[in-house]
């Protein structure tokens, strides 16, 4: 029974208090970091994906994407005003399923996070390299992608996607404070570029793109909605700063369920407008579809704000992701499932400096070298694993500790954690195979760290 040992939550909410951790964020610092996660690669990148996959449906799959994302938005917030501690979901796994699947929760988090940082990072790459050809920069083709992403071009290293994550690790490193300001900051400037582009773009639609509707039928729909559900990945980011937010408790689900309603909201117009403006077969092979339908309507010089916004949009939720996962590493070495040295707080910076670096440095590396439609199937199904398993651990709480304070509560328990379970498998049934078998090698390589390291190491091993 060693293996479903949980953790007491009056001691998770003592260690909190005392882990050298500058409490500055406030609710505004946690919508615009929610935001900051959401809006990047998703809506500048995918969209053209799940065009031609769903055609202009696409809409509706980034509904079903959303509703799959809102029911685990409410479970996620329950969990945040009552269990306001580093670590996301892993910390409430502890606390209620036991530690084997907290740590396997925790490493398929570490999944989650390191390829959302490395893929946006190459979506990064792919709009900072369409604005510097503005100029008449080029890089050698050598140092532009991933091997083999480029169809007939050599290609061996992307050096922007790895520059900028080593970049942002450095902001994220540097201390909390800087990194909400320059989040808050950016993230301003993006939604302004997303709503120029709505502005301008909604002049140009033609209601004849929007025929067939749906020309691949419900199953282009539901695909789609697997895939651009890594458009909405980043709001359970939010949680991992529960121990750097003044009154977790009441900002937390505030920060969540805030950042999920403005991206939704965008992310459907966005869509509407591109497909409207644009024939959806006419997005096959380009990486940059929301300044293509500008350019494709003549208005060029909006595309190149929209360049620059999603360059910027991608900025954020590469900071925003890499704060997320060293926080969950910093939770799990505190507790003995990770080497010490990952949880040890900077003197002068107050973060975990050590664990910073070592995340921008092995992502950054791949980043450089894996293209990007391997990356983002594998981090939907990591990302749809944690929200199932968060939806099951609302019940669980709900059963073992209906005592506990509770500053938000999910409503309709049990419908509503049911239904993000739901959800949440059926999107997963419609990601690929190969995916699947990645997913399920990585899962097994956690599961032999875990009993050759972690459980022998863990803090409550000592109680045993």
């Amino acid at each position: 029974m060693s293996l479903f040992r949980t953790k007491n939550i009056e001691s998770m909410l003592a260690a909190a208090r005392d882990d050298g951790l500058k409490k500055v964020l406030g609710p505004v610092d946690l919508i615009f970091m929610g935001i900051g996660a959401i809006i990047g690669t998703g809506i500048f990148v995918l969209t053209g994906t799940g065009a031609l996959t769903a055609g202009p449906a696409l809409t509706v799959s980034f509904v079903i994407a959303a509703m799959a994302c809102g029911f685990a938005a409410l479970c996620y917030a329950e969990f945040a005003s009552a269990i306001p501690v580093s670590g996301s979901i892993y910390t409430y796994s502890y606390a209620t399923l036991g530690e084997i699947v907290a740590w396997m929760i925790g490493w398929d988090l570490l999944l989650e996070y390191g390829l959302a940082t490395s893929a946006v990072s190459v979506g990064w790459s792919g709009y900072f390299q369409s604005l510097m050809a503005g100029f008449g920069w080029h890089l050698p083709a050598v140092l532009t992608a991933a091997p083999g992403a480029v169809p007939g071009v050599h290609t061996l290293f992307n050096l922007p996607a790895a520059l900028i994550m080593l970049g942002i690790t450095w902001v994220v490193s540097y201390g909390v404070r800087e990194s909400a300001r320059l989040n808050n900051v950016m993230v301003a400037i993006k939604i302004s570029v997303v709503l120029l582009f709505i502005a301008v773009g909604v002049w140009h639609v033609k209601p004849a793109n929007w025929h067939p509707f749906a020309p691949y039928g419900m199953t282009g729909v539901f695909n789609a909605a697997a895939l651009v559900f890594f458009a909405f990945i980043g709001f359970d980011a939010v949680t991992s700063a529960a121990e750097e937010v003044r009154n977790p408790r009441r900002d937390l689900p505030v920060g969540i369920i805030g950042s999920l309603l403005v991206c939704t909201v965008l992310y459907v117009t966005v869509a509407a407008i591109m497909t409207g403006i644009v024939p959806f077969a006419k997005f096959a092979g380009i990486d940059h579809p929301v300044s293509l339908a500008l350019q494709y309507a003549g208005q060029d010089w909006v595309a190149g704000f929209v360049d620059l916004g999603a360059i910027l949009g991608m900025t954020t939720v590469i900071l925003v992701m890499t704060f997320g996962q060293t926080r969950i590493i910093f939770a799990m070495s505190r507790d003995g499932l990770l080497p010490a040295r990952l949880s040890k707080v900077h003197p002068v910076h107050a973060t975990p400096f050590f664990a910073t670096w070592t995340v921008g440095i092995v992502f950054a590396l791949i980043a450089a070298v894996v293209p990007l439609n391997v990356l983002a199937e594998l981090i939907n199904i990591g990302t749809l694993s944690a929200f199932t398993l968060i939806s099951v651990a609302v019940l669980v709480l709900r059963k073992t500790r209906p005592d506990l304070p509770r500053a938000f509560r999910c409503p309709g328990v049990p419908v509503v954690p049911l239904l993000s379970v739901g959800f949440c498998l059926f999107l997963m049934a419609h990601l690929q195979p190969l995916t699947w078998v990645a997913f399920l090698a990585w899962l097994a390589l956690g599961l032999a760290i875990y009993f050759l390291y972690a459980r022998r190491n863990a803090v409550l091993h000592g109680g045993n």
